[in-house]
């Protein structure tokens, strides 16, 4: 009796640890285990400032079309397009997302609340079979669970908590969608982190990629690409949570001169032949060199675009031994152009603009 009670009190101990631990988002799962790939549909986050049905995003689209000429010839492999209130950011955003015709798309999106998860130095996966979209269900590729039997467990981890709140990529969804009805993608979260856990992640991330891509015969850009999230400087001294983030302050000067760094940036890092030292360089921009958990330049993409950037670039390298070339497509910000009306589509903007108050994008795309 005194053994089988023994036993049975280590054997309750031991499940309710289990328990407890598989509960924790925290805890880097094997892509075997149920916690992982649970059918779970992840909700849209934010209601306002991007389409939700399917009506308003047929309506978003003819608004934009009616603007703007797309040039529907370019195949790229990789983007970079924001993801701020379409009233604001639809245009580069449209600009941007043209250029992508892959069913299977490697999402990179920005951790905008990482802090409040304590999360840094790891990539962010979520265990989510699907994603709500305006034209229905996107599902996540089954390309994930593949990455994950490969990719290093120390690299990664599973947060569906992180994953539900962020914004970053629920922006590009609906673009993408309206593109391709049968796109699959591996929404992937990029937290804090420093050059050289970024360039160890995309060593091994392009390396998983291209065995992959070997194995189910997937040809980078018509089959897969990659799609960065970023929204580029956002500027201003009011409602900024009480932060000062105009360095040159907010008049007309000083508005132009932080424009200017902007496309500086664009030109030394973004633009032309991809190579390491240029994705260095824009981390050396936006990123505090003592603390790299802190800004420089306040582009919220600063972990997202390097290492995307990073990632694409080298499986470009291992499957044609040349580098990504970077074609910049548009660039704008949320008080320099006419803004598109949304009101009569239920949608609206989750954020001020004004000379006091504003946000830059950048549209590039990557052959």
């Amino acid at each position: 009796m005194f053994r089988f009670n023994i036993a049975l009190m280590l054997g309750l101990v031991f499940c309710l640890s289990a328990c407890h631990q598989a509960s924790k988002d925290s805890k880097s799962q094997s892509p075997d285990s149920p916690e992982s790939f649970k059918a779970l549909v992840r909700p849209v986050v934010d209601t306002v400032g991007f389409a939700q049905y399917g009506w308003q995003m047929d309506s978003i689209i003819n608004r934009l079309n009616a603007r703007i000429k797309i040039d529907r010839t370019n195949e790229f492999k990789a983007i970079i397009a924001p993801h701020d209130d379409y009233k604001y950011a639809g245009e580069v955003t449209y600009q941007a997302i043209s250029g992508i015709h892959a069913k299977t798309l490697i999402l990179f999106g920005v951790a905008h609340k990482a802090k409040n998860f304590h999360l840094q130095d790891r990539i962010v996966f979520g265990s989510f079979t699907h994603w709500n979209a305006p034209y229905g269900k996107v599902k996540i590729s089954g390309l994930q669970k593949d990455i994950l039997k490969k990719l290093p467990a120390e690299l990664w981890i599973v947060h569906d908590s992180m994953q539900r709140v962020e914004h970053s990529l629920e922006a590009l969804i609906p673009f993408l969608q309206h593109q391709n009805r049968e796109m699959e993608i591996v929404p992937i979260i990029v937290p804090y982190m420093n050059f050289e856990k970024m360039v160890e992640i995309s060593e091994s991330l392009s390396s998983v990629l291209s065995e992959i891509m070997h194995e189910k015969h997937l040809t980078f850009g018509p089959d897969l690409a990659i799609v960065i999230s970023n929204d580029a400087l956002h500027y201003g001294d009011v409602d900024w949570g009480g932060k000062n983030m105009a360095p040159f302050g907010t008049d007309s000067l000083g508005n132009e001169k932080a424009r200017k760094l902007d496309l500086e940036i664009i030109d030394n890092c973004l633009k032309g032949d991809l190579n390491a030292q240029k994705v260095n360089r824009f981390v050396n921009y936006t990123v505090q060199e003592k603390d790299y958990r802190e800004y420089k330049w306040t582009w919220c993409g600063r972990y997202s675009v390097p290492l995307g950037l990073l990632t694409a670039n080298r499986l470009n390298e291992r499957i044609f031994s040349k580098p990504l070339n970077g074609q910049f497509l548009s660039y704008a910000n949320s008080i320099d152009h006419p803004l598109y009306p949304v009101e009569d589509l239920r949608m609206g903007i989750t954020a001020p603009a004004n000379p006091r108050h504003w946000v830059s994008y950048v549209g590039m795309g990557y052959k």
